[in-house]
């Protein structure tokens, strides 16, 4: 059976965005690295963090694009590893920052990136699709690189999902 399909037992919370397996693939193809996968004794899935590396001069950055850790392996201080291990391949990479988008509702989430020193950059209006649509944090946290800390300095005013570079 392909690995990726087995992420599926990790995707069960209701607020955890699910892809298709394609987009799996492209990422583990393109950012390998950022792709990291914690598998228990038994064979299941406990975990796993999908990111890249991305933008441009200062907006050089790493991105979690998806952290998610089955139910039954929660409490166990996974996700603050997988998230250790992005932030390092970043570092590696020379990015300025890491950032992640969450939703405003999930407050055990927002709540669990700032322990891990993530601070809001800014809100995003109406970023996840429902009924009703939903805004999103853009979480960010600074790397060495970034000596001042300037990528994570908030914006003041929400931003609209086509205005996000």
């Amino acid at each position: 059976m392909n690995p990726c399909l087995h992420l599926i037992d990790s995707n069960l919370d209701p607020l955890t965005e699910t892809y298709g397996l394609s987009f799996y693939l492209q990422y583990l193809a393109h950012w390998p690295e950022c792709f990291q996968v914690v598998e228990a004794p038994n064979g299941h899935i406990m975990g796993y963090i999908m990111g890249k590396i991305e933008g441009q001069g200062d907006q050089w950055h790493g991105h979690v694009t998806a952290l998610s850790v089955a139910p039954q392996y929660r409490r166990l201080n996974l996700a603050a590893k997988l998230m250790n291990a992005l932030e390092q391949t970043s570092d590696k990479k020379q990015a300025f920052f890491v950032d992640l988008f969450v939703r405003v509702s999930n407050r055990v989430a927002v709540d669990m990136y700032k322990r891990l020193g993530y601070s809001v950059y800014r809100r995003v209006l109406e970023y996840y699709s429902g009924d009703p649509d939903e805004d999103a944090f853009d979480m960010r946290k600074a790397l060495p690189r970034d000596k001042h800390k300037k990528s994570i300095i908030p914006l003041q005013h929400p931003v609209r999902p086509e205005d996000l570079e």
